[in-house]
């Protein structure tokens, strides 16, 4: 594969910094400057034919980099003679490139194992496949709307007024697109990537598919963005969370441990959230866990509630996190149900099934995804259902008890912990809990 960077704008945000004397991409970075370390980090997944698109004193890119061989890259530069937006540069670009690419502007932070992100992409046979993951603030970020088989329906971009619940999917700006696109830019004009490009692409119906991944990318445009990265650059963080490498994560039950336990819930608005649960959660997000709810939802099985109705649901629960500053990574749940009866029952879920806790089916399947190493994993939840299912994945157990557990005396497996919080739960596995660095 190989990549196009954009690197042609004026990074107006950040002048504190650069005092517009320089182009953003050179902007220090932890010893380099931010394009050295994007570079540096495309050559270590593999990708080493590379395309640098100029505009903005961008001679001082071309001076620096030269022809990438220092990097163990070979790097071709195009000039935007005029500002182009985030993709019209593509239209030079095309001379250089004969196979599927990867297009991400030059002032991102990331760690991601390209391959990865590649292989889904080519197993969707997509036109384009675009990086999404959840963060802190989606109310102000563009939303990418898709199917339950990750193919993009269409963006809700952070101008438009939003009166519903959402998923908390966003764009993270790097995209691998086929080479064909190419053959749309057929002049140099102004482009933007997402409104021009990728919504021309949806609406002639093309396939263009969300990959979802805990894995760090950050657009570092304003000074604390920049800061804050840098941090997590400094501290290990960007580079372990590359997907090559193995995961820690904290595995979540649903009702009782994130929000508050109301029975079976079948409607959005039963979704409250349980208090310190935000600031718990905005505490994972800054460690390096990834934070993985799974939860067993037999209101399917029962017919007490359509699969359409439980996605509204956890967009409720996405919803109330994100506007509180947090997130989960992933959410995965079991719509079967062993026992038959029940009146309006989906007789094809009422099934004995490998996935409803305490199996570990679910568990399994984020296993695969994330490459999670359940040594050093923990599962936390309200039932000694979930502390069976901890054991029986293997990690260790802490019990937050809610007093909804009727089942206690079906498990023998006993909670390595038993506190009173979540917040209490991050104590004993050591990450820091700050309730005032919330965004």
């Amino acid at each position: 594969m190989q990549a196009v960077l954009m690197a042609g704008g004026k990074g107006t945000r950040l002048w504190a910094v650069t005092d517009n004397k320089i182009p953003k991409p050179l902007v220090p970075f932890c010893g380099k400057t931010l394009i050295e370390r994007l570079v540096e980090t495309l050559v270590a997944n593999r990708i080493t034919q590379i395309v640098i698109c100029v505009g903005y004193l961008g001679e001082q890119i071309v001076n620096l980099l030269s022809d990438g061989s220092r990097y163990g890259a070979k790097i071709s530069y195009v000039r935007e003679e005029a500002p182009l937006g985030t993709a019209g540069a593509l239209y030079y670009a095309k001379e250089f490139i004969d196979s599927d690419f990867l297009l991400l502007n030059a002032d991102l932070v990331a760690d991601v194992d390209f391959e990865r992100m590649l292989a889904f992409h080519r197993q969707k046979q997509a036109i384009a496949t675009l990086f999404v993951h959840p963060n802190s603030h989606p109310y102000d970020s563009d939303i990418v709307l898709k199917d339950e088989h990750d193919r993009v329906l269409q963006f809700d971009f952070k101008e438009n007024k939003r009166d519903c619940d959402y998923e908390n999917c966003t764009n993270a700006g790097v995209v691998i697109f086929a080479p064909e696109v190419l053959e749309r830019f057929t002049a140099p004009k102004k482009l933007a990537l997402e409104k021009d490009v990728i919504a021309a692409l949806l609406a002639e119906g093309k396939p263009v598919y969300a990959y979802a991944s805990p894995e760090y990318v950050m657009d570092v445009g304003t000074p604390d963005r920049l800061e804050s990265a840098q941090k997590a650059f400094e501290s290990g963080r960007v580079a372990a969370g590359n997907l090559s490498h193995t995961q820690k994560a904290i595995f979540l039950d649903r009702d009782g441990t994130l929000n508050v336990f109301k029975g079976l819930i079948t409607k959005p608005e039963q979704i409250e959230l349980i208090a310190g649960v935000p600031e718990a959660l905005a505490a994972m997000n800054a460690s390096d866990y990834l934070a993985l709810v799974v939860t067993n939802q037999p209101v399917i099985a029962r017919g007490d509630c359509s699969k359409e109705m439980l996605a509204l649901i956890h967009k409720r629960l996405y919803t109330l996190l994100g506007n509180a500053g947090c997130y989960v990574d992933d959410l995965i749940y079991c719509p079967h149900h062993p026992d038959s009866g029940y009146e309006g029952e989906v007789k094809e879920l009422k099934v004995d099934c490998d996935c409803r806790k305490p199996k570990t089916g679910m568990i399994e399947v984020l296993v695969k995804k994330y490459h999670i190493d359940l040594s050093r994993s923990f599962f936390i939840g309200d039932t000694y259902r979930d502390v069976q299912t901890g054991a029986n994945a293997g990690v260790k157990t802490i019990l937050i008890p809610s007093g909804a557990d009727v089942e206690r005396e079906r498990f023998n497996a006993r909670a390595d912990y038993v506190v009173k919080s979540l917040p209490e739960a991050l104590a004993l596995m050591g990450i820091r809990f700050n309730p005032e660095g919330m965004e």
